[in-house]
């Protein structure tokens, strides 16, 4: 009987290291079909979980409730499952290197409690060759065991999109590779019962490992040429989203616009498809300078609403600046990677102290990442300048007369607006005393 069969009569589990936005949604797809196993070092996390409390807003709180998985930060529970699926964060360092620490971590805890036969999937993003050149001697190493022989090791890319309620886990075609033809009809046969639309198998791991980064790269790439694009139609005094309007009438247009490019994937992933190649000795000519591009996007915007205040008579370093969002997209609590701090930070330079507000946030998370203090709406009165960051629900539903209310009254200066994800349309801004800048 394959691994496969018995996961499905219940005489084996599966189950998820790292229970964030990726893994959670895995989890408790899983649970509705088989058993599984919840994994996550975070007590604090867990516990949360156990109380039906989601604080990623991927599943919601009635979803946690309702689910079966067995959540525990004991790692010893892992030697129970025969199927692991591995979904840790992988980020980059300050000098955009990869930052494998949380799949080697979660490597070495799955070598030591891993049993024999069993199957790991590495979920999480990494480059080419990483799996079968780093994770896999580490599972050798704890375990005592032979990759092979005694276990088996696919990859299978995450493609879940936080706050997305469109494209969720269950209708997205699913990448699966596994180290021989054997191992890759087991990963294929267990996640095609939760992915409806069906997974894609790949030939091999480097494979899989590639159409995450490239995917991810693709998309990093086409917003790059949409900022170079804003940044010279400013200097032209052209609205780059009117010249997008108008090439979106086009059939094949992409549909790309500009913005801030942060998050866990289209931020990140680039720079480990980088590094594999610059390790073989090809310097990138595109994916990295796009990736500059996009890096600098934050101080762009900050130095574009301090030209703003001082051509509306402000002082900068005496305004109050409100910035809306802080999370990297819009109805989704994920701070990480965010460049709406790269506003922040530059806007710091020039001596200016920002109110930051954005409701989905978490506020712990907000001061440990970036060492600010969350402020409520109640906070942005008597702004001078506001920066909407963030296409929050919340901040697209304030019409220019609610924005207009939240100036300074007894403002003898100009009112600034920077209305980075274009909510305002130009002809209903022309008609306020507003000075606005639109990315």
């Amino acid at each position: 009987m394959s691994l496969y069969e018995r996961i499905v009569k219940g005489n084996e589990k599966v189950a998820l290291v790292g229970l964030g936005y990726v893994g959670m949604p895995i989890a408790v797809a899983f649970a509705k079909k088989v058993k599984v196993i919840g994994f996550d070092l975070n007590a604090t996390k867990i516990e949360l979980y156990k109380q039906g409390f989601d604080p990623t807003n991927e599943i919601g709180q009635e979803g946690i409730k309702n689910t079966t998985v067995e959540f525990t930060s004991d790692e010893t529970k892992l030697k129970e499952a025969k199927f692991i699926i591995v979904a840790v964060p992988t980020p980059v360092n300050s000098d955009h290197t990869p930052d494998l620490t949380p799949v080697i971590g979660a490597s070495k805890l799955i070598g030591r409690n891993l049993a024999k036969d069993s199957i790991v999937v590495y979920e999480s993003t990494v480059y080419p060759g990483c799996t079968e050149d780093i994770c896999i001697p580490i599972l050798e190493k704890e375990s005592g065991l032979k990759c092979g022989v005694d276990f088996k090791v696919g990859y299978s890319p995450e493609r879940i999109n936080p706050g997305d309620k469109v494209h969720r886990l269950e209708n997205i075609h699913k990448i699966v590779s596994g180290m021989d033809s054997e191992t890759l009809e087991e990963i294929k046969n267990v996640y095609d019962l939760v992915i409806e639309v069906g997974t894609y198998p790949v030939s091999n791991i480097k494979t899989a490992e590639a159409v995450k980064v490239v995917e991810n790269s693709q998309r990093d790439i086409n917003i790059a040429f949409m900022n170079e694009l804003a940044m010279v139609f400013d200097r032209m005094g052209i609205d780059t989203n009117e010249v997008v309007d108008g090439m979106n009438t086009k059939w094949n247009a992409l549909g790309f616009r500009p913005g801030l490019v942060g998050g866990h994937c289209i931020g990140v992933d680039p720079y480990y498809f980088t590094y594999e190649a610059e390790k073989l000795g090809y310097h990138s000519q595109i994916v990295l300078n796009g990736r500059i591009v996009n890096d600098s996007m934050g101080a762009y915007v900050a130095d574009a609403a301090v030209r703003q205040m001082i051509a509306a008579g402000q002082a900068p370093k005496n305004s109050k600046v409100v910035v809306l969002g802080l999370t990297f997209k819009e109805n989704c609590p994920d701070t990480r990677n965010s460049k709406v701090d790269d506003i922040i930070k530059q806007l710091r330079t020039y001596e200016i102290n920002p109110v930051v507000i954005d409701p989905w946030a978490d506020k712990k998370d907000a001061m440990n990442e970036y060492g600010i203090e969350l402020k409520t709406m109640e906070d942005a009165k008597n702004a001078d300048c506001i920066i909407v960051a963030v296409a929050h629900d919340e901040f697209k539903s304030l019409s220019l007369s609610d924005i207009n209310k939240m100036f300074r009254e007894s403002n003898d200066k100009g009112k600034v607006l920077i209305d980075v994800k274009g909510l305002y349309k130009i002809e209903d801004l022309e008609k306020t005393d507003i000075n606005w800048w639109r990315l």
